[in-house]
């Protein structure tokens, strides 16, 4: 009897190791930040540790060996733990969305390369959007089974940490990020070595430490410089995200991009396409390059040749001095040396890959320009930004329409399994299924359509209650933090009402998003906010950048307002704007406002998120909401006009901002019907919930990379390689001969005959020895009303006389606008060049 005893209880430890070793092996991988079926245990572990934190590690770390036996002993939470696990195992050998529509693909990898991730508050190496939309990118993926690493640095400090003090001020904080506490495992060779990757640079040599990140399906490999081999001035390259100072932010990008590259070819993987998220990361063009030039025995022009055609670059910038430009003295010293030995080209030549004018000396090195220079897709992030976005190169295209400078666009999405309530979940999986994220979103809208305008309403009553508990919480921790009353402290607990209108404004405090539009008129929005009938309250957020004493003025201007005018019962400030922070603020608001300086805003994703949660967006129409407002799902700030800073339109903003609160949002919200429902209110979160989340998903722009980018770039890659890179080599040999003889073509005499209701256009054309196969030769005009411009190719007649040693090229087309609105053009013509992008040569008839 004793042994068995004793055999019953072996077998009860080891069942108990297993069960830990399980919980170990879910908090480090970060799919438990959006599947959410592990979030009870780690309450029960340590209910204010996870309030807090966010972090199932640092809880693991933290809390007894008794405490985690005894929550053990509770079968449910065995069972919610075998069944994460055995979902895992499940999901990893199961084909998903990716497997079954492309089983043939030659598509095996793609390096995202980011300078921030957002996944979650237990890994901080975000600033903000940019790290959002990379961590959705990851997260969606995952879901979708598409073969993407990210590649990114792992930061000692993060990004700033956020105190307001009593009269307002902000402080800014670097707390440490502890490897031990973060989901982060070193890489390590089988004999127990940690991969460390070296990058040369001159007189010495930068070692960089490799951790990885499992990211449900996918991976993120992570590099820092903290490393015991390193002098202490590099050991901080990867101290804080964007660090202050040119010198440390170009050794932050050489780090991402050589880094990640040589990080990449350490494990033995060769990814077929790289996705450049922003210039940050364009230095794994050089390096890409490099490694097959030394594989290849290849030049280094054809090298980049081949490389760029599986790189894509996206730009999230709006302003031309958002960009990455470095002196070239800094460049100079950190990569002539490699330039000469690693790329086998001058300086000259690596600094006219990020110049505008190769040969002016004086202009600074532009990574987004070596990014262009180095892919074979650029895109910006909303249909605005595209457009944006082809202004801001078009420099780089001389006498290219800003139509046909080659910047597409896929619009940001968000992804919603991270942001959505555990209530809005089981709305949608109720209407949508568990799995409606996992596919394509055809039907989605019409099942949302179907939900009862009692669901919908009770959705918003039962996320208000959880949102403003959570809202008091956090300020009254805020204000003791910062050293008020007692009393003032248990009244925070009180504050705020569920029934009551709820806005939110929550961003970061720079000039061009406005932040304090809504303080234009005080008395005003005094007025708004205290009307005893129809009350309304606001919650903000939002950090300055350390060093924006503008920024950190205009939130001190909401402190003080928010004290003068006693405003604590109906606006609150929030510090240290998080993820945890965004998520409830997203779950919880009735109305997300965004007040930015069209077009300033590239995409902007956070009034995506709360698209799932059933709130409702008023907002400038820039980025997203440009292409998503329409009257029945939102309102708009202004109109599609784009505007520089300045009091006239700010004032017209606020007033329109004022209006629309007074006289639309607020009279709706509170008109009910017998039942105490909004009817009218409900039928626009309905509308917004079915049309605009599925579209405004990063399931939707994810699947759009992968068909429209990576697929294609991936093919590219694959035949520029082919046969010893003989694509490549043909394009440079064809460019070489083309740039020589190209300065002497020229347009010669050209007639028009019109009637008939046609034109009839003959023109002549010096081709310097081409031969006509070799150019295209079009008649273009501008389109019409905001058209699109009219294209029609002139064929090939004769050759002139052998005094004239013209071609002539013609063409009769429809007489539908005057003769004088069309103007031949010439185009070199090579089915495997990509123009402009790759060749930007174009002569137009004077």
């Amino acid at each position: 009897m004793l042994v068995k005893n004793q055999s019953m209880d072996d077998y009860s430890s080891q069942k108990n190791i297993d069960f830990i070793e399980a919980l170990h092996e879910i908090a480090h991988d970060m799919h438990w930040s959006w599947s959410h079926a592990t979030d009870e245990i780690w309450k029960k572990l340590d209910p204010l540790l996870w309030e807090l934190t966010h972090n199932p590690l640092v809880i693991l770390q933290t809390v007894s060996q008794d405490k985690i036996m005894g929550v053990l002993e509770d079968e449910s939470v065995r069972q919610s733990i075998d069944e994460f696990i055995q979902d895992k195992r499940q999901a990893a050998l199961s084909p998903a969305w990716f497997q079954k529509a492309y089983p043939n693909t030659p598509l095996t990898n793609v390096a995202f390369f980011s300078m921030e991730f957002m996944l979650s508050d237990a890994l901080p190496i975000y600033s903000g959007g940019l790290g959002n939309v990379a961590g959705d990118h990851l997260k969606s993926a995952s879901d979708l089974g598409i073969p993407i690493i990210g590649i990114g640095l792992l930061y000692q400090q993060g990004y700033s940490r956020q105190v307001i003090n009593r009269d307002g001020s902000q402080q800014n904080f670097f707390p440490y990020n502890d490897p031990g506490q973060l989901p982060v495992t070193p890489l390590r060779f089988p004999n127990g070595e940690w991969l460390r990757i070296e990058i040369k640079l001159p007189g010495y040599s930068v070692w960089l430490r490799s951790w990885k990140v499992q990211v449900g399906r996918v991976t993120l490999l992570l590099l820092d410089s903290n490393d015991m081999a390193n002098f202490p001035v590099h050991r901080g390259i990867t101290s804080e995200l964007y660090g202050a100072g040119a010198e440390l932010r170009l050794l932050q990008e050489l780090v991402l991009g050589i880094g990640g590259w040589k990080l990449l070819k350490a494990l033995g993987l060769k990814p077929e396409v790289c996705h450049l998220n922003e210039g940050h990361s364009a230095f794994v063009v050089l390096e890409r390059a490099a490694d097959f030039m030394e594989e290849n025995d290849q030049s280094f022009e054809v090298a980049l040749q081949v490389i760029r055609g599986g790189n894509i670059f996206t730009t999230h910038t709006a302003v031309g001095v958002g960009f990455d430009c470095f002196a070239p003295d800094i460049i100079k010293q950190y990569l002539e040396k490699y330039a000469k030995d690693r790329l086998r080209i001058s300086l000259h030549d690596l600094l006219a890959l990020g110049r505008q004018n190769a040969d002016d000396a004086m202009e600074g090195f532009n990574t987004s320009y070596l990014a262009i220079r180095g892919s074979g897709h650029i895109n910006g992030v909303s249909k605005l930004h595209g457009s944006v976005s082809r202004q801001l190169f078009s420099s780089l295209f001389p006498k290219w329409p800003l139509e046909e400078i080659p910047v597409s666009h896929v619009t940001n999405g968000v992804h919603m399994p991270t942001w959505d309530s555990p209530e809005a979940d089981k709305l949608w999986t109720e209407a949508c299924g568990k799995d409606r994220w996992l596919g394509t979103l055809e039907n989605m809208e019409q099942h949302i359509r179907l939900i009862s305008n009692e669901k919908l309403w009770q959705l918003r009553l039962a996320t208000q209650e959880t949102f403003i508990a959570y809202i008091r919480k956090r300020y009254s921790r805020q204000l003791a933090m910062s050293g008020m009353p007692l009393k003032t402290i248990e009244e925070a607990k009180h504050l705020f009402d569920p029934k009551v209108l709820t806005l939110g404004f929550a961003r970061r405090f720079v000039a061009y998003k406005r932040p304090n539009l809504l303080l234009h008129n005080p008395e005003r929005l005094h007025r708004i906010l205290t009307d005893a009938k129809r009350p309304v309250q606001l919650i903000l957020a939002g950090k300055a950048p350390p060093g924006d004493d503008a920024g950190q003025a205009m939130v001190k201007e909401w402190i003080q307002l928010i004290n003068q005018w006693e405003l604590t019962n109906h606006v609150i400030f929030l510090s240290d704007y998080d993820m945890i922070l965004t998520e409830h603020m997203v779950q919880g608001v009735d109305v997300w406002i965004n007040t930015p300086l069209r077009p300033w805003e590239a995409c902007g994703t956070s009034g995506m998120k709360v698209l799932v949660n059933g709130g409702i967006n008023v907002s400038v129409l820039d980025g997203w909401w440009d292409e998503a407002y329409a009257p029945d799902i939102g309102w708009a700030l202004g109109n599609q006009e784009n505007h520089n800073k300045d009091n006239n339109r700010d004032a017209s903003d606020a007033e329109q901002l004022y209006n629309l609160l007074e006289q639309e949002i607020i009279p709706e919200f509170y008109s009910c019907d017998e039942k105490g429902i909004p009817v009218a209110w409900v039928n626009r979160m309905r509308e917004s919930m079915a049309r605009l989340t599925p579209r405004f998903s990063a399931n939707r722009s994810v699947r759009e990379y992968t068909e429209s980018y990576y697929l294609p770039a991936a093919n590219a890659y694959l035949n520029r390689a082919a046969n010893k890179s003989e694509l490549a080599i043909q394009f440079v040999n064809w460019k070489q001969n083309f740039e020589k003889k190209w300065s002497k073509i020229r347009f010669g005499d050209m007639t028009v005959a019109s009637g008939n209701n046609q034109h009839c256009f003959s023109i002549q054309v010096y081709l310097n020895g081409f031969h006509p196969d070799e150019i295209r030769v079009e008649l273009y005009a501008n389109g019409l009303k905001g058209g699109e411009p009219e294209k029609y190719e002139m064929k090939f007649l004769e050759q002139s006389p052998p005094d004239t040693c013209a071609a002539i090229f013609n063409i009769i087309i429809p007489a539908d606008r005057p003769s004088a609105d069309y103007t031949p053009r010439l185009l070199p013509q090579n089915k495997n060049v990509s123009f402009p992008l790759e060749f930007a040569c174009i002569l137009w008839q004077r």
